[in-house]
């Protein structure tokens, strides 16, 4: 079926059009190319005075694994899941907010400021990153003894294709093989391998060697501190993974969670690891926890344009943010060092940190950023600084980390404060000025362009993931579309979008959920010597509960046949 979108101001980086007037075709869920005047078309959508973008990809954002599940089970009060039986009849509940034959339900019996929690169903997700016009997730933190779950998971989650990173870097059988002195390409076999086993996009390092570290009652670990036992640093690891990403041909650079999380002075720390790096691709996670310098009488300040000023020396770096926004979360990290650290903050005051056999650990912290605080305040100020900062924003991403800084559904609030100045300054007047005044913000006067929404959001995170079927509008690409009506306040703009079409199925209308495919999952899979097979199953049978062929993410334990639920991109 050929499908025809016409008269929309049309924004894709990829082809540089920033708001031109255009048609778009789509065929067999695939963009096409004009098809000419005398073509015969099967549906036609007249979107003059809306603006159309690709369909949004976020590269960050944890939606799926043990963590995830932790946070529900601790916080069931957060949890909209906990009271769809008796706020709605049987088949309409707003974790699912989908009714089949109808628009998506909103209950009037939701409690006040339930939407903005972080924790929903799996199809709730879906959903609501459907309405903002999502169409790509990606889970950043697999941790490979839990891939199963995490795919399960993901599998439930509608509309959205979805990727995930698995996490190396505390894991006993690599900490072995640098212990034992294993060469580069023993190492890059095993990550190869890893990734092929856990059906994921690309590597994530969490703290390099800190949750190893933890069990050795190390409850601070920065770049050069050494990991007891196995005689490794963290700068050693995190060096070794990143050359075998890049000389596997990952797409993606290696995905990197700095040490020293949230500690006052960490921006030195963010700063040595973009040096670490030795000009190779390197990317930083949610950095605004690494923006921060240790100046001002509380010791606690603005790092923001330190970071930026090495960031801009650094053009093999890429960074998202992880924007902090006001309200109540729940943080959950593989950092357990950092979540350990943090368990007296806990609001409410509860928190579980937990071990996973020979891979590494995790914690769950619930939190509240308030606006009279004068940390919160700051790291708020911290990441909109680093966003206004930026000189190239190809390479700087638009995330919350959700939930850690947010949930994802605030995104629309701070495209706002991104895109409109005035709106940034009325916020600023209601918070804690002794700590804006440690900050460049109330100084910054720049405005966001949809053209920089579009290269944030779609263009620059397919090009660094390494997709090249999504992100654009060109012949060929997936035909995943998402419009927009063009409103004064950006955040109502952004929070519903008019029409959004997943692989040329429409959707989302007037901001209601009207159709629920299932989506795919993105993998990779790299070559490797299957040699390592042998030494990974002997560990496996020595020290694991589960045997190596359970462990392995496969296509019997999904509904849906292996070839249709997978779908894997090519290595360099």
């Amino acid at each position: 079926m050929l499908t025809k979108l016409s008269g929309a101001s049309v924004y894709d980086p990829v082809q540089g059009w920033a708001g031109e007037i255009r048609d778009l075709y789509f065929r067999d869920g695939r963009v096409a190319a004009d098809p000419g005047p005398d073509a015969a078309i099967d549906e036609v959508h007249d979107l003059s005075g809306h603006i159309l973008m690709a369909g949004a990809i976020d590269i960050h954002s944890h939606i799926a694994g043990g963590n995830v599940n932790t946070a529900r089970v601790l916080l069931p009060e957060q949890h909209w899941n906990s009271m769809a039986r008796w706020l709605n009849p049987p088949g309409l509940t707003p974790s699912m907010g989908f009714a089949p034959s109808g628009p998506a339900l909103r209950s009037p019996l939701a409690p006040a400021g339930l939407g903005r929690t972080a924790e929903w169903s799996s199809a709730d997700i879906g959903h609501r990153y459907a309405r903002m016009g999502y169409t790509t997730v990606v889970e950043p933190a697999v941790l490979p003894a839990n891939a199963l779950d995490a795919h399960l998971q993901m599998a439930d989650i509608p509309i959205v294709d979805t990727a995930g990173l698995a996490i190396l870097g505390s894991d006993d059988f690599l900490l072995g093989l640098l212990r034992g002195k294993a060469g580069q390409a023993q190492v890059n076999d095993y990550v190869a391998w890893t990734l092929r086993a856990t059906r994921c996009l690309g590597l994530k390092v969490i703290n390099a060697g800190g949750a190893a570290a933890f069990k050795w009652n190390v409850r601070q670990f920065d770049l050069d501190d050494v990991v007891p036992y196995y005689g490794v640093s963290s700068r050693q690891i995190l060096q070794t993974l990143q050359r075998a990403v890049c000389e596997l041909g990952i797409p993606h650079p290696v995905h990197v969670h700095c040490n020293n999380l949230g500690v006052p002075g960490n921006v030195e720390t963010a700063v040595a690891t973009m040096e670490a790096a030795q000009g190779l691709p390197m990317h930083l996670a949610h950095v605004q926890f690494y923006g921060y310098g240790k100046e001002g009488a509380k010791g606690f300040s603005s790092g923001a344009a330190r970071l930026m000023e090495a960031f801009h020396r650094h053009p093999n770096i890429t960074m998202d943010v992880g924007q902090v926004l006001f309200g109540q979360t729940v943080t959950v990290s593989g950092d357990v060092i950092a979540q350990y650290d943090r368990h007296g903050d806990a609001s409410p005051g509860k928190w579980a940190v937990w071990e996973a056999e020979c891979d590494g650990a995790g914690g769950v912290v619930p939190y509240r950023y308030r606006e009279r605080s004068f940390v919160n305040t700051l790291q708020w100020a911290v990441g909109l600084e680093i966003f206004l900062l930026a000189e190239d924003p190809w390479r700087l991403f638009f995330t919350t980390d959700h939930p850690n800084g947010a949930p994802f559904t605030a995104y629309p609030e701070l495209i706002r404060l991104l895109m409109d100045a005035d709106y940034r300054a009325s916020v600023m007047a209601r918070l804690d000025q002794e700590a804006l005044a440690l900050t460049l913000l109330p100084h910054l006067r720049r405005e966001f362009s949809l053209h920089d929404v579009a290269v944030m959001t779609r263009a620059a995170a397919a090009r660094l993931l390494g997709l090249e079927d999504r992100g654009h509008l060109c012949p060929g690409a997936i035909a995943d579309v998402a419009v927009y009506r063009p409103q004064a306040d950006r955040r109502a703009m952004f929070a519903d979008a008019a029409w959004v079409w997943k692989g040329g199925r429409l959707v989302v209308r007037e901001g209601a959920v009207v159709d629920r495919p299932a989506g795919s999952a993105l993998t990779i899979e790299p070559c490797y010597d299957r040699r390592i097979e042998r030494d990974v199953k002997a560990y496996f049978d020595r020290f694991y509960s589960l045997s190596l062929d359970h462990f392995t993410v496969g296509g019997v334990a999904f509904e849906r046949e292996d070839a249709e639920r997978f779908r894997s991109i090519r290595a360099a």
